[in-house]
């Protein structure tokens, strides 16, 4: 579970009809913030070859060989090794721990929701998917469908959650904005005072 404290909403409005919010748990883009992140991606690209490496050197077949050598001449720890560690672990073991590590490599480490408000058309939710290279999922309601955008409060064990939502026409259920993340409440308001004023009376 993502901090609350380290939420951040960024407002985009680029047109007086159209405004978008999003809050993530990303660092602010700073120049050390962006070496970290290129060193993070650098490493798990690095550790997925090598993940691929000895499998490929665990089947033992020349011909696959032949066709990846350019891989081998890329690995950080030399053919040799990888060769070695292809020998020594059992394939029970190498499965599942190639697959753990692909699997942590590919996760984001940060969660990323918004909701986009159009006038005259409607609103569209999005949350970023868990992993990298997969699209994120969205929901659009358009605006002949929308009630109301209200915030509401619930209680989450012994602590009180502040959560918004979209009360659509003919629905069992409200539909929750950044659910994921679920942001603090002064986030919230200026989502809510924000996203009611273009979607009723445009931005001024």
């Amino acid at each position: 579970m993502f901090s609350r404290s380290t939420q951040y909403l960024d407002i985009y409005c680029p047109s007086p009809t159209t405004v978008s919010f999003t809050v993530n748990t990303r660092p602010r883009s700073t120049r050390k913030e962006q070496l970290l992140a290129l060193v993070r991606h650098v490493l798990r690209v690095i550790l997925i070859l090598h993940v691929v490496l000895v499998t490929v050197a665990k089947l033992g077949s020349g011909t696959v060989h032949d066709h990846v050598q350019i891989l081998f001449r890329a690995s950080l720890i030399g053919q040799g090794l990888v060769r070695r560690i292809a020998e020594y672990t059992e394939w029970w073991l190498l499965v599942p721990l190639g697959l753990l590590i692909v699997y942590l490599c590919l996760r984001r480490d940060y969660v990323q929701e918004s909701l986009l408000v159009l006038q005259g058309l409607g609103i569209q939710t999005s949350t970023s998917s868990a992993y990298y290279f997969l699209p994120a999922t969205s929901t659009f309601i358009p605006t002949t469908q929308i009630q109301d955008i209200v915030i509401h409060e619930a209680f989450k064990g012994l602590e009180v959650r502040y959560y918004l939502a979209v009360i659509v026409e003919n629905a069992t259920d409200v539909l929750v904005v950044f659910p994921s993340l679920l942001p603090r409440r002064e986030l919230l308001e200026q989502v809510w005072r924000g996203s009611r004023k273009c979607l009723y009376s445009g931005i001024r």
